[in-house]
């Protein structure tokens, strides 16, 4: 599945509506809790009722992971997982059946070590829909937006509660899949509540774009889901998923199953 231009970014759009319920895009980190189980979690976070996916490329630095995220990273990696092999992954999952759009998250030195436009163009060979770079600020992201709108992936940009004005207009113009609003300074990781700063970063970002809204960083449970109704278009659930992936406790494309459709309130 190759991606035409606009592509990407125009069905993630349409996979996170406005005035809609709000859209799960869950996290599925390539290569955990093993290579194998990578393509059966991506299918079962769409079973479940995922809008979208996100899909992590593991990384040895990853300085915006906690603790859990940092985990899978690293098992991944001493599996083996490559970004290479990572967006085989879409490849094949796409092959056997899963249709919603996806997401993937790196940092930069992976992308630069590939080069930035060929990295871009595999993604969309693969089937990718967009990127998410977490270490590359907006003012410096052009190139990469660019190189990403010529494969026809749509591209991500992410805002923190401490964005100021300047640097969440600029974050908009950029964004062409969603806006990644981040709840919470610091790591990724599961917490109990969604701050009421993070539901006024949304607000903000909502005055200045058009471009779809999603929340991540700490949210865990249907709840939290739930609350963004009004303010977000997408839920980013990561941390949660992986703990219960990481759990041992069943087949993990079952347990991935099942979480997203907890999280889906079906």
């Amino acid at each position: 599945m190759t991606t035409s231009p606009a592509t990407g970014a125009a069905r993630l759009r349409a996979a996170l509506p406005a005035g809609g319920e709000v859209a799960l895009l869950p996290y599925v980190m390539a290569g955990f809790p093993s290579p194998s189980a990578t393509v059966p979690c991506l299918l079962a976070a769409q079973a479940g009722g995922a809008a979208a996916l996100e899909l992590g490329i593991p990384f040895s630095d990853p300085l915006a992971d906690g603790p859990t995220i940092q985990r899978a990273g690293q098992a991944a990696l001493r599996q083996g997982m490559t970004p290479a092999a990572a967006l085989a992954s879409v490849a094949e999952a796409r092959r056997s059946g899963l249709t919603v759009p996806v997401a993937v998250m790196t940092y930069l030195n992976p992308v630069l070590q590939r080069g930035v436009d060929r990295f871009c163009r595999e993604a969309a060979a693969a089937g990718v829909d967009a990127v998410l770079v977490p270490d590359l600020p907006a003012d410096e992201a052009q190139d990469l937006a660019g190189a990403a709108a010529a494969s026809g992936l749509g591209f991500v940009a992410m805002v923190a509660p401490t964005s100021t004005p300047e640097r969440i207009a600029a974050a908009a113009r950029l964004a062409t899949g969603f806006v990644y609003c981040v709840a919470q300074v610091g790591v990724t990781g599961a917490r109990d509540i969604v701050p009421p700063s993070a539901v006024e970063l949304l607000d903000r970002v909502g005055r200045v774009t058009t471009v779809p809204r999603a929340l991540g960083f700490g949210l865990s449970r249907r709840a939290h889901v739930v609350a963004l109704r009004g303010h977000a278009e997408g839920a980013v659930v990561a941390s949660a998923l992986l703990d219960r992936l990481g759990s041992g406790a069943d087949d993990p494309a079952e347990l991935m199953r099942r979480a997203v459709a907890e999280l889906c309130g079906r």
